[in-house]
């Protein structure tokens, strides 16, 4: 599937094939503490198939419980969290955040990662009252 997305400011643009099945949740506390929310939600596209189309993103490597390094990719204008990939040598997967994609809606998650991570009310979160707006 062709994907294109942006950071929030537009200043990164890109384009990717993704394979929707890879759409997948991460619980882990590195990603709730990188979003600000209780998870991060992301597609895999190969690094052949990914194409950065403007700006300069900032890369933060962040080292992961295992002890393996992560490159989180992101906007250094607004925040905005592109995609994580490994660090080194070797074939690169790289992990875009699903809602900066224009295509988010079409990514439903296939699984959920590092569930023994997830707050406590993430699967009642249906329960509580929603409004269309603020």
């Amino acid at each position: 599937m062709k994907i294109d997305g942006s950071c929030h400011c537009g200043a990164i643009t890109y384009e990717a094939t993704v394979d929707p099945d890879t759409a997948g949740i991460c619980h882990c506390t590195d990603c709730q503490n990188f979003s600000g929310g209780a998870f991060r939600i992301g597609v895999v596209a190969k690094e052949e198939s990914f194409s950065l189309l403007s700006g300069s993103p900032k890369t933060y490597i962040k080292t992961a419980e295992s002890g393996n390094q992560r490159a989180q990719v992101f906007c250094s204008d607004c925040g905005t969290h592109i995609y994580a990939t490994s660090v080194g040598e070797g074939t690169k997967e790289f992990r875009i955040r699903t809602p900066t994609t224009n295509q988010c809606s079409q990514l439903t998650p296939k699984y959920q990662g590092w569930f023994r991570s997830a707050q406590s009310w993430v699967t009642a979160i249906t329960a509580i009252p929603g409004r269309e707006k603020q």
